[in-house]
C-alpha cells in the first residue's frame, strides 16, 4: 500500500515535472523569439538609416554640383551666343573644355549641356547630337523643359558616342536667364550599378533586401532591377502589398512593420528621401528561420518528452533525494532567461523606471532611488520630482517641453484619448554642463491591482544619433564647395528671419565678383575654385551668427542682417568692399580680386526676398556700371 502511495506520489511529480519541462521550453522559445524579433528590428533599422544617410551623401553633392553649374554666368554666356556661333569648331571646343574640367573634377561619368533653343547636346567630348523632340530616348528633355523643377533625377541609359548606352543615373538642373526663362539643361551623371553595388553590400553583409521605389511603388533602384529597364511595381510581387499606403509615407518619418502571409514572414522598414523623392525599402524575410525555430521548439518538446518517459522507469525509487535539485535546476533555468531578457533590455536602454500616475508617485523601489539621488524628499510626489529632474539635468530650453509631456495631468490626458506612447527628445546632463541627447519613451497601462494608470518610462542615449542626423541636416543646406549656405538655403533663412522679425530693419548685400570669368579662362576651374573660397571665408569671418551668408549663383554671394541704422550697413558694405579687393594667390598663379557690391534695406525696399533681391541686383548692376570694385544703395 505504501509502495503504491509512493508509486503514484512519484508518478505525480513526474508528471509535474514533464508539465514544468514544456513550460519552459515554451518560455524559452518565445524568449528567444522575443529577442530574435528585437534583433531583426535593430538590424533592419540601422541597415536602412546606414543605407538611407549614404544615398543621401551620394546625391546631396551632385545635386548641388548641378545647381552651381545651372547659375554659372560662363554657361549663360554661351548659351545666350549660342546661335550666332553655330559653325565655329572653337566655340563648342570651349564648352567641350568646361564639361570635360567637372567631369575630371568629380569624377563623374557624364557630364553634359542641353540648350533650349538649338536643341543641341554637348558633352565633355564636344557635341553630340540635336535632340529630336519625335524621337522616344530625348522625352525626358522636353518633359523636363515643361516642368516648373529647378532640378530633377531620371535613370536612362548614355547615348553619348563610347558610352556603350550604359544605365545612368541623371541629375537635370534647369538654367534660366535673368527672366526666369529656361535657357537650357545641364547636369551630370553616374552609373546606376554604382548604387545597385552598394545595395548588394548591405545585403550581403546583413541578409537584408533594399529597394529604392518610387511614390506608386515601381522600383527605381535595386540589385536586379532599374526604372529604365521596365516597370516593375514592387507592391504586386512582394508579400506586405496591404502596407503600401503606410510604407510610402513622405512625411520624413521612418515607418517599419511585422508581416505574415502566405508568401512569407518578416520585417520592412520604410524611408522617405527628399532630394529623389523616393522611398527606400529594407525588407528582412525571417520565414526560414520562423520555420527553423518552429522545429527546434518541436524537437525540443519531442526530446523533453521522451527523457521524461524514461526517467520516469528509473527516477521513482530516488525521487526524494533529487527533488530538492530538480526545483533549484528549474527556478535557475527561469532566472537565466530572465537574466538574458534584462540583459537585452539594458542594451537599449540607459535606465527604467515605472510611474503610478493616477497617485502621483514612484512605483518601484529603483524610481525612488533615482529621485533621491538627486536631493529630492523620501515618498516626493511624482510632479515635484519632475520639477526637480528638470531644474538639475535638463538644458533649459527644453525642460518646459518635458514638463507639458510628462506631468500627470497631460498623461492621464493622453491615456483617455487612447494613446499608449509619449516620447519625447531632449539634451539631459548628469555632470553641470555637458549635455547630450537623450530619448524618453513611456508605455502606458492599467494596472488592475489598485486600478490605477501606470507609466513605464524607458530612457535611451541617442547622442551620437541624434549629432549625426543634425549634422547630415546641415550639410544639406551647404554648398559643398564654399562651405556657406546654398540657394534654397539662403533664401528659406531670409524669408524666415523676415516672417518673425516685421518690425525690424534689415540689409541685404548682393556680391558679385568682377571679371571673374578671367580667372577661369586664365588660370584655370581650379583657381577659380580657390578664389571663390577665399572670398566666401572673408564674407564668414565678417558676419556672424544670426546673419545669412550664402552663395546663390556660380560667383554670386548673398548677406543678410539686421541692423540699428543705415549708416552701420553702409560702413560695413565699404569695409568689405577694401577687404575684397586683394590678391589671391593660387597654384596656377596670383590674380587680383575686387567685388561689386548691392544693398537693399528692409522694410523701405520691401519686407518680402523677391523685393530686396530685385533693387539691392539693381544697386548691384549701378556698380558694375560705374566702374566696378564698389558698392551702391538701391534709393526707393
Amino acid at each position: 500500500m505504501k509502495k503504491n502511495v509512493l508509486f503514484r506520489t512519484n508518478l505525480l511529480v513526474c508528471a509535474v515535472i514533464v508539465i514544468g519541462f514544456i513550460i519552459t521550453v515554451c518560455m524559452g522559445y518565445q524568449s528567444n523569439q522575443s529577442i530574435f524579433r528585437k534583433d531583426m528590428e535593430q538590424v533592419s533599422v540601422l541597415t536602412s538609416e546606414g543605407i538611407y544617410h549614404k544615398i543621401d551623401s551620394i546625391f546631396t553633392k551632385p545635386i548641388n554640383i548641378a545647381l552651381t553649374m545651372a547659375n554659372d554666368s560662363l554657361l549663360k554666356e554661351f548659351l545666350e551666343g549660342e546661335q550666332q556661333h553655330l559653325g565655329e569648331k572653337k566655340f563648342t571646343e570651349i564648352m567641350q573644355e568646361y564639361l570635360n574640367a567637372y567631369r575630371e573634377k568629380y569624377d563623374y561619368d557624364s557630364v553634359f549641356l542641353a540648350s533650349a533653343k538649338t536643341k543641341r547636346y554637348y558633352y565633355f567630348k564636344g557635341l553630340d547630337r540635336v535632340l529630336d523632340e519625335n524621337q522616344e530616348e530625348n522625352a525626358w528633355f522636353y518633359n523636363f523643359l515643361q516642368s516648373s523643377e529647378d532640378y530633377a533625377i531620371n535613370i536612362d541609359n548614355d547615348e553619348v558616342k563610347d558610352a556603350g548606352n550604359e544605365v545612368t543615373i541623371f541629375i537635370n538642373s534647369r538654367i534660366k536667364d535673368e527672366s526666369g526663362n529656361t535657357m537650357g539643361v545641364v547636369g551630370v551623371g553616374f552609373r546606376v550599378d554604382y548604387l545597385q553595388s552598394l545595395l548588394k553590400e548591405y545585403e550581403n553583409k546583413f541578409g537584408i533586401t533594399a529597394y529604392l521605389v518610387d511614390n506608386e511603388g515601381n522600383v527605381q533602384i535595386s540589385t536586379k532591377n532599374t526604372g529604365y529597364e521596365g516597370r516593375v511595381n514592387h507592391f504586386e510581387v512582394c508579400p506586405y502589398s496591404e502596407l503600401k499606403k503606410s510604407l510610402l509615407d513622405v512625411s520624413g518619418e521612418q515607418n517599419d512593420f511585422w508581416y505574415d502571409g502566405a508568401q512569407g514572414s518578416g520585417y520592412v522598414t520604410a524611408q522617405y528621401i527628399n532630394n529623389l523623392d523616393w522611398h527606400l525599402l529594407v525588407e528582412n524575410d525571417t520565414t526560414s528561420l520562423d520555420k527553423k525555430l518552429a522545429r527546434q521548439l518541436l524537437c525540443e518538446v519531442l526530446i523533453v518528452l521522451a527523457t521524461i518517459f524514461i526517467v520516469l522507469f528509473t527516477i521513482t525509487n530516488v525521487m526524494h533525494r533529487y527533488n530538492k535539485k530538480i526545483v533549484d535546476l528549474t527556478v535557475a533555468t527561469e532566472q537565466e532567461h530572465r537574466s538574458v531578457f534584462q540583459k537585452a533590455t539594458e542594451q537599449l536602454y540607459e535606465n527604467i523606471y515605472e510611474i503610478d500616475i493616477t497617485h502621483n508617485r514612484a512605483a518601484s523601489e529603483a524610481t525612488e532611488s533615482y529621485f533621491e539621488s538627486l536631493g529630492a524628499p523620501s515618498n516626493i510626489p511624482f510632479d515635484r520630482a519632475l520639477q526637480v529632474i528638470a531644474e538639475k539635468q535638463i538644458k533649459e530650453e527644453y525642460r518646459q517641453g518635458y514638463l507639458d509631456a510628462f506631468s500627470p495631468d497631460k498623461v492621464l490626458e493622453a491615456y483617455e484619448e487612447g494613446k499608449e506612447k509619449i516620447k519625447y527628445e531632449f539634451m539631459i546632463s548628469n555632470e553641470g554642463d555637458k549635455y547630450y541627447w537623450m530619448r524618453i519613451t513611456a508605455q502606458l497601462f492599467f494596472w488592475g491591482e489598485d486600478s490605477s494608470v501606470r507609466m513605464m518610462v524607458y530612457r535611451e542615449n541617442i547622442d551620437a544619433e541624434k549629432r549625426r542626423e543634425l549634422y547630415m541636416s546641415e550639410q544639406i543646406r551647404n554648398d559643398s564647395l564654399t562651405g556657406v549656405y546654398n540657394k534654397a538655403a539662403t533664401q528659406d533663412y531670409i524669408k524666415q528671419m523676415l516672417l518673425q522679425n516685421p518690425n525690424k530693419k534689415f540689409v541685404l548685400f548682393i556680391f558679385d565678383i568682377d571679371d571673374f570669368k578671367s580667372v577661369n579662362d586664365t588660370l584655370g576651374h581650379a583657381s577659380g575654385d580657390e578664389v571663390l573660397t577665399k572670398f566666401a571665408q572673408i564674407l564668414k569671418d565678417e558676419f556672424k551668427s544670426p546673419d545669412v551668408v550664402g552663395r546663390i549663383g556660380g560667383d554670386e554671394f548673398i548677406a543678410f542682417m539686421q541692423v540699428q541704422e543705415k549708416d552701420i550697413a553702409v560702413e560695413k558694405a565699404k569695409t568689405l568692399s577694401m577687404l575684397l579687393c586683394k590678391d589671391v594667390w593660387t597654384e596656377a598663379g596670383v590674380w587680383h580680386m575686387s567685388a561689386s557690391i548691392g544693398l537693399a534695406f528692409a522694410p523701405e525696399a520691401g519686407m518680402d526676398f523677391k523685393s530686396l533681391y530685385r533693387k539691392a541686383d539693381s544697386a548691384l548692376y549701378k556698380t558694375k556700371n560705374g566702374g566696378k570694385n564698389g558698392y551702391n544703395v538701391y534709393n526707393t
